[in-house]
């Protein structure tokens, strides 16, 4: 009944922007001094949109980037990856404060909240290569906490299927265009934002509240 969702995230429509939401995310732009004092965390969940959408919201995240990894094709387009003609994931990469929130919870969130780690090469509507689950890991210790909590979530019969998500060394990020950052902010009556994004943030701020930015915060 909804076909006209199922190819929303792979279309090109740049749609204006409609109306701002309440919740005011954080700049996708940081300093290069204000880069220095964060950590790094780069993970491949289905659409970007949704992906960035959650994890701006939360405490401790000062910016999400969304955009291309995992590829050998320099500067991909959109059109490139979201028609599966290059090996690249819609990624995002998230700059965050240690002292706020820990990779750990990250995690946590990324597999728990924010996509569904047993679809192969796939996330709900939207199917191929480019919405495959990965981590790129930027350090050792961060390959080993990751590894540490697949293996947990696997014994943990959380789910019924295999965790298929990629753990990759990172190597190259490429920012999407302009138009994809803060897309749910910017797009809430898209019909992909309506129906497949709004519902996974509502999931997300309902039950990990605790985890929430105070502009979320009820």
């Amino acid at each position: 009944m909804f076909a006209w969702v199922f190819t929303a995230c792979a279309s090109n429509q740049q749609n204006n922007q409609i109306e701002a939401s309440s919740f005011t995310v954080e700049p996708a732009a940081l300093s290069a001094e204000a880069k220095s004092s964060l950590d790094t965390a780069t993970f491949a969940g289905g659409c970007f949109w949704c992906t960035e959408a959650i994890f701006e919201r939360v405490k401790g995240v000062k910016s999400v980037i969304s955009g291309y990894a995992g590829g050998e094709e320099p500067n991909p387009t959109y059109e490139q990856v979201s028609a599966g003609n290059s090996n690249h994931a819609e990624s995002i990469q998230i700059y965050y404060n240690p002292e706020e929130v820990s990779y750990a919870t990250l995690l946590e969130v990324f597999f728990l909240a924010a996509h569904d780690p047993t679809q192969l090469n796939r996330q709900g509507p939207d199917v191929g290569k480019q919405y495959r689950s990965a981590i790129f890991y930027h350090s050792q210790q961060q390959k080993e906490e990751a590894e540490a909590y697949m293996q947990e979530l696997s014994e943990s019969g959380q789910y019924n299927k295999p965790i298929v998500t990629q753990l990759n060394a990172y190597d190259t990020f490429y920012e999407a265009e302009d138009y994809h950052q803060n897309y749910y902010e910017h797009h809430p009556e898209n019909p992909y934002i309506i129906n497949v994004t709004k519902p996974k943030v509502e999931k997300f701020e309902k039950k990990y509240k605790d985890l929430l930015k105070k502009e979320v915060s009820s």
